[in-house]
């Protein structure tokens, strides 16, 4: 029987650490190992960061970076497909524009711009206010006897 002061680790489970230059009969004594010459043999070679290349120029230096135009006020839409619109035709609602939308928690955000598409079938007639919307929605909507309204955007 065994208790906790005679356990010992399985044999050969356990090496020591490798003791470098401590002589010719360590085996890796005076080079340690390294070589006798070249970059890699001595100290400070540049491998201190994982992006080192050899002294070739990094692939991040290399690649091109990010160009042209990008909008200081791009235009963000709030996507709404005509399933969710037509689930409101449960309840009643006929005239479905932004404030409907966000008091049913069907888009969340506030602030941007309403886009409807065409995912769906719409069997009962809606009044749609919205900022987009695509072309099989518009002739979905319509097809159902509904209409669609787009407010006109003044230029600032």
């Amino acid at each position: 029987m065994s208790n906790l002061s005679t356990i010992k680790p399985s044999v050969g489970s356990q090496t020591r650490k490798t003791r470098l230059a401590r002589g010719r009969g360590s085996w890796v004594g005076g080079t340690c190992g390294r070589g006798m010459n070249g970059q890699n043999s001595r100290t400070g070679t540049g491998k201190r960061y994982p992006t080192f290349e050899g002294g070739q120029t990094p692939l991040f230096r290399r690649t091109p970076k990010k160009r042209g135009f990008t909008s200081y006020k791009p235009e963000q839409f709030v996507l709404v497909n005509l399933d969710q619109i037509e689930a409101l035709a449960l309840d009643g609602v006929t005239v479905v524009d932004y404030a409907i939308l966000y008091e049913r928690r069907i888009i969340r955000e506030k602030g941007k711009l309403l886009k409807v598409l065409g995912r769906g079938e719409v069997k009962s007639a809606f009044t749609v206010t919205a900022d987009a919307i695509s072309a099989s929605a518009k002739v979905a909507i319509e097809k159902a006897g509904g209409t669609v309204s787009i407010p006109e955007v003044v230029a600032e």
